[in-house]
């Protein structure tokens, strides 16, 4: 079975409890048995983000299945070589390990496991920055069955158009003028901000970065994003704080030193 590495938690002295989303069966928390003296059954492949092929055993009266024996598939080494990438990667698939069903069916799951096989690829290829992050955020959302409305009003129907359009956290989307009418609603988004995400949706994700979305439609893609995912979601990303730190370092480094005064 094809499996990845979400977290793994040391068990007694010899084992790992090894949690792993799978294109079948959503989340599958495994007992992996003597996973930390096996190198002929665990060959250096328990670890975050490794894609593997898994054989698991059912266990009886109702514990955790075992893990039996886990292939290297592939690494992802890049990601363990540059904080912001390790840590969008971090970000992106804490967001699915948190929200995925836990021995889930069905085709969706086939969808979130590709999601995060094509994110830690775009990873290892392409330099996140802030940009990325909130169309990765958008994109994990997506593929949980959790986006939101970007182009028709939720609460007629009816296409959302005008220069400044207002969106409701609670509600799940855009709402035109005629329906928000008076009502204070404190986010408003550009319908070029709306667009973009939308495009960001259908972009593979190797080619995020060439989708132009900076300046004011980034900030408010960021607050529509940000303030959506933590009202639906409801909870907090142990990851969140770090990439934060990172992407703020990366933005540092790349901004342009001012001139310099002769002596």
């Amino acid at each position: 079975m094809p499996a990845l590495v979400l977290r793994t938690v040391e068990f007694g002295e010899a084992d790992r409890i090894v949690h792993l989303l799978t294109p079948t069966r959503g989340r599958v928390t495994a007992m992996a048995k003597h996973a930390r003296r096996s190198v002929r059954r665990f060959p250096g492949s328990l670890d975050l983000f490794n894609e593997l092929r898994v054989k698991l055993h059912p266990r009886r009266r109702g514990g955790m299945p075992l893990l039996d024996r886990a292939r290297l598939v592939r690494p992802f080494l890049a990601l363990r070589q540059d904080a912001a990438r390790y840590g969008l990667a971090c970000y992106g698939i804490e967001l699915l390990s948190r929200l995925a069903p836990e021995e889930g069916a069905g085709p969706e799951m086939q969808g979130v496991f590709d999601f995060a096989l094509e994110l830690l690829d775009a990873l290892e290829r392409v330099q996140p920055d802030e940009r990325m992050r909130v169309l990765v955020e958008l994109r994990a959302l997506d593929a949980l069955g959790m986006r939101p409305e970007l182009r028709f009003c939720v609460r007629c129907g009816r296409e959302a158009e005008g220069p400044k359009l207002r969106f409701h956290v609670a509600d799940g989307g855009v709402v035109c003028p005629r329906c928000a009418g008076a009502e204070e609603l404190p986010l408003q988004a550009s319908l070029g901000t709306l667009r973009a995400l939308e495009q960001g949706l259908r972009f593979p994700l190797a080619e995020l970065p060439r989708l132009a979305l900076g300046g004011p439609s980034l900030r408010e893609a960021h607050q529509i994003v940000g303030r959506f995912q933590r009202y639906h979601v409801g909870i907090e990303l142990r990851s969140e704080r770090f990439l934060n730190q990172v992407l703020q370092a990366a933005r540092g480094r790349a901004a342009p030193s001012g001139p310099t005064r002769a002596a």
